[in-house]
C-alpha cells in the first residue's frame, strides 16, 4: 500500500494516509501529529473523518469527537455532516469521502482518513461497490425489526446467506436489514467483509494501524465511558432527543446513546447504563481489531509512535 516516493519529495503525487484501529487507541492524536509533521516538510494535510457516529451533528461526548478548538488549525472534513434523524449509509459515505479526498488532492495536499468504522474505511480505501438501495423494502424490513427484534431477521439472513451472517453481529439490526434488503433484490451482498483481493482506490496510499495491548485498552475504554457520563452525556442526549434522536434509524442505536436514552426513559438506572455501554464498547473494539487485522501491508504502531518516523520511512 506504500510507495517508494516519500510525501515530502518535490512533485510527489498527493498521498492518502489512513489511521485506523480500535476505539480508544489514540488515532486522533496521531493523525494530528502526522498532519503537523507533513506540514513541517512542506506538504499540507487535511483530515477526513471515518467514524460513522462522528458524522452526526451534536453527537460529541459519546463519540469522543475532537472539539474544533483542539484541531490545531488543521482542516477537518465530514464531521457534523448529518442530522441525527438521517441515515448514515456507507454507500453515501463512500461517495462523500472520496469527493472530499479528491478535492484535498486537487489542492496539492495529502488526505488523512481517520477512524475505526471498518466498512466505512474499507469503502474508501478499496474498490468496493455497493448494491443500490430499495427504500420500500428497507422500510418494510425496518418495521419488522421494530416489531420482532433483530433475532428473527438474523435467523432469516443466516438461512439465506450464512457467510454474511457469520460476519454480522446478530444484535446489529441495521446491518441485518441492509443485507436482507440486498438479497431480496436478487443481488449478492458484499459479505460484510473485504474482497478476497482488495484493490486500492488511490495510489499512493499508506495505512497506519494504531494498537494498544488488550488489558490496557479495556481499562482505557471503561474509563472513557465513565468520563462520558461525568462530562454530560445525558444532557447531550436530552438535547438530541429534542432534535429527533429517537426517530433516527442509525444515531439512536449508537453505543452509549441507546443506553442514555434508556436511562432517560427510566428503563434502566445509570449504573446499568454505564455497565452496558462498557461491555458493548469492549465488544465493538474486538470486532474493530479483527477487521483491521485482515488488512495487508499495514504499519502497526503504538499510540506514542512519533509521526515524524512514519513519514521518514516512506
Amino acid at each position: 500500500m506504500t510507495s517508494a516516493r516519500g510525501p515530502h519529495t518535490p512533485g510527489a503525487a498527493p498521498r492518502l494516509w489512513a489511521v485506523v484501529g480500535a476505539t480508544g487507541t489514540g488515532k486522533t492524536a496521531l493523525s494530528l501529529d502526522l498532519a503537523e509533521q507533513l506540514a513541517a516538510r512542506g506538504r499540507a494535510a487535511e483530515i477526513v473523518n471515518a467514524d460513522a457516529m462522528q458524522l452526526y451533528r451534536g453527537m460529541d461526548i459519546g463519540t469522543a469527537k475532537l472539539p474544533e478548538d483542539a484541531r490545531r488549525g488543521i482542516p477537518h472534513h465530514l464531521f457534523d455532516a448529518l442530522e441525527v434523524t438521517e441515515d448514515a449509509a456507507v454507500a453515501w459515505y463512500q461517495d462523500a469521502a472520496r469527493r472530499v479526498i479528491a478535492q484535498i488532492h486537487r489542492r496539492g495536499a495529502d488526505a488523512i482518513l481517520v477512524g475505526g468504522s471498518g466498512l466505512y474505511v474499507s469503502a474508501v480505501l478499496f474498490d468496493f461497490r455497493f448494491p443500490p438501495r430499495d427504500e420500500e423494502r428497507r422500510k418494510r424490513l425496518e418495521a419488522q425489526l421494530e416489531q420482532e427484534g433483530p433475532g428473527v431477521l438474523f435467523a432469516r439472513l443466516r438461512e439465506l446467506d450464512p457467510a454474511t451472517a457469520s460476519r454480522i453481529d446478530p444484535r446489529n439490526g441495521r446491518r441485518v436489514v441492509r443485507a436482507l434488503e440486498v438479497l431480496e433484490q436478487g443481488r449478492p451482498t458484499h459479505g460484510a467483509a473485504l474482497p478476497d483481493a482488495p484493490v486500492l482506490w488511490h495510489e499512493p496510499t499508506t495505512v497506519i494501524g494504531v494498537t494498544v495491548p488488550r488489558a490496557e485498552l479495556v481499562a482505557r475504554l471503561d474509563a472513557r465511558v465513565l468520563g462520558m457520563w461525568r462530562s454530560g452525556l445525558l444532557d447531550e442526549v436530552r438535547a438530541l432527543r429534542e432534535k429527533g434522536l429517537e426517530q433516527g434509524v442509525t444515531a439512536r442505536r449508537a453505543i452509549g446513546y441507546a443506553q442514555a436514552l434508556a436511562q432517560l426513559s427510566g428503563d434502566i438506572g445509570e449504573e446499568e447504563a454505564i455497565v452496558q455501554t462498557q461491555a458493548l464498547t469492549r465488544r465493538y473494539a474486538r470486532r474493530q481489531v479483527s477487521w483491521f487485522k485482515r488488512y495487508e501491508d499495514v504499519r502497526w504502531v503504538g499510540p506514542q509512535q512519533p509521526a515524524a518516523a512514519l513519514i521518514e520511512e516512506e
